[in-house]
């Protein structure tokens, strides 16, 4: 069970990816954790399910938008599990924009919760850790568009590219104390978060999965429980001296160009 002593805060852990990954964490012998988000609803029902599953699961209300939220769910956490050791910023928002047409706000809002939110729930993480001397772990969940992007994708990709350098200053900067970072960017992926932003700004029917799956390469969009596995590996201690790697999880090769 190689994530028995796992004590783990999963930001954006009440649906999609972090749910997955909340999941995956209890199957592999987690008995504590923290899973955060902004629907309380949602929460509630995740931690009873967790719960049911075996681990003592709480639910702490956070928006990464807001500074304070991301200190407090950390304090939190740590009052309620002990010593933290492990940390998953899984929680996003993507607004759409280009270059031409992206508003100081809608800037601002990707920035803060795709970027400056995981920056300071990782600050509050590594003070707890380093107070308390414990080695811990970090999987920041990014996005293939680190590499590029669609052009209604500007300031998203702009955010998880911060991201993906936050996560690897912060490898660079803790590697002698023990604390690693890593991150994973996803592909397209099939999530109730990306059904919304399809049915949001791009008009899509019902059955636009379906209709998005039978052009990919494999057959289907990246599925959240094909990922959780890789993001619980990299928080356990089987993932051993591994630090600051950014590892693409998709269908498409960054850099590839058709033949």
């Amino acid at each position: 069970m190689q994530n028995k002593d796992t004590r783990a805060v999963i930001i954006g852990g009440t649906q999609g990816l972090g749910l997955a990954i909340a999941r995956r964490l209890v199957a592999e012998g987690c008995e504590r954790m923290v899973i955060s988000g902004r629907d309380r609803a949602k929460g509630a029902e995740a931690a009873a399910e967790l719960s049911a599953r075996g681990c003592a699961a709480h639910f702490i209300a956070a928006d990464l938008g807001n500074l304070e939220d991301c200190r407090a769910v950390i304090e939190e956490a740590g009052g309620l599990l002990g010593p933290l050791n492990a940390l998953v910023n899984a929680a996003a928002t993507c607004d759409r924009g280009s270059l031409v047409d992206t508003t100081p706000d809608v800037w601002a809002r990707l920035m803060d919760i795709n970027a400056r939110g995981p920056f300071f729930t990782m600050q509050a993480f590594v003070r707890q850790a380093l107070a308390n001397r414990t080695p811990a772990s970090i999987v920041n969940i990014v996005s293939m568009v680190i590499h590029c992007g669609q052009s209604y994708l500007a300031p998203y990709s702009a955010s998880k590219a911060a991201l993906a350098n936050i996560t690897r200053n912060a490898a660079q900067a803790h590697r002698q104390d023990r604390i690693r970072c890593n991150a994973i960017a996803c592909g397209w992926m099939d999530t109730p978060g990306e059904d919304a932003t399809q049915k949001r700004y791009h008009n899509a029917p019902d059955n636009w999965l379906e209709l998005a799956e039978a052009q990919q390469p494999f057959g289907q969009l990246v599925k959240p429980d094909q990922v959780a596995p890789l993001a619980t590996y990299l928080l356990s201690p089987q993932s051993g001296v591994m630090t600051g790697a950014i590892i693409d999880c998709d269908q498409n090769v960054a850099g590839a160009y058709p033949e």
